[in-house]
């Protein structure tokens, strides 16, 4: 579609990498993990085919500095790793101020990535809806944000798609993530990137959660990912960097998605086979 050079801003990746379902098992052709893939090498491995993965452990619990350097000594110095903000901060405390001291430990554990550290999500849920009082906690928590550190928000209600909304994001340097969801229309989402809040882009493609294998493609949306490539490549002409993540519940396997997508930017692809070819770690 495009030439490789033109997208060298674009980061593509899955929701996480840690999948039984994506190990090849015995006599079957290759998955995405080479056979006996053991869970503490699956992100090593991973790293070998992307170079970013958005991390949904940290919705549940701000990580140990002993995990934040396991996840730096398993992956190359060129990696990213894209965090959700812990829902204490956003689910429970709804961003108020309660969740100050929640806030400050995760953005020091998070900064210990260093320069492996890509954007915090910031997923809000559906019932956060745009009132007074919601809209005064958001105003006051993008002001404790500390400015060395990107952030993206995920609305999951399409009222705080206002322009004092936006214009209130872009002075703090704060993204909308751009979802592939229920919650709001993609025609949205794509007006949304004709004008980003930040210098930088985030992506999300979800899907209904009504799969329980995710070995393989099993809903092709490649008339989307065309739709979303176009997207992107205006993005490009936007903004520094743009961060894409891809849910297994979106075509049913999260890499061949993800590899879909770089097929179209024109960037190069590893596939399940190669990695079966390389030299073992086990």
């Amino acid at each position: 579609m495009v030439k490789a050079d033109l997208l060298p801003c674009v980061r593509v990746g899955c929701q996480g990498w840690n999948y039984d379902d994506w190990i090849t098992g015995a006599g079957v052709a290759p998955v995405f993990y080479p056979k006996g893939t053991r869970a503490a090498d699956m992100l090593t491995v991973y790293a070998r085919v992307f170079d970013t993965v958005e991390v949904d452990s940290t919705f549940y619990a701000v990580p140990s500095t002993q995990t934040l350097d396991g996840w730096n000594k398993r992956t190359p110095r060129s990696f990213t790793f894209s965090l959700k903000l812990p829902q204490v901060i956003t689910h429970e405390w709804a961003l108020r101020a309660g969740s100050l001291e929640e806030l400050s430990l995760y953005c020091d554990r998070a900064q210990l990535l260093g320069e492996k550290l890509a954007v915090t999500l910031i997923q809000l849920p559906p019932h956060f809806i745009l009132t007074p009082e919601n809209a005064t906690a958001l105003r006051d928590f993008l002001e404790r944000l500390p400015r060395e550190m990107r952030f993206a928000v995920e609305f999951r209600n399409s009222d705080w798609l206002h322009k004092k909304v936006i214009d209130l994001l872009s002075k703090h340097n704060v993204a909308v993530a751009l979802v592939e969801g229920q919650w709001i229309k993609r025609e949205e989402m794509w007006r949304l990137a004709e004008e980003p809040a930040a210098d930088f882009a985030y992506i999300r493609w979800m899907g209904e959660r009504n799969l329980t294998r995710f070995r393989e493609v099993q809903r092709a949306q490649d008339e989307n990912l065309r739709e979303w490539a176009k997207v992107i490549v205006n993005l490009c002409n936007r903004v520094s960097h743009v961060y894409a993540y891809f849910s297994n519940f979106y075509e049913g396997h999260a890499p061949a998605s993800a590899n879909k997508l770089k097929n179209l930017l024109g960037q190069d692809v590893t596939d399940a086979a190669s990695l079966e070819d390389q030299p073992s770690l086990f």
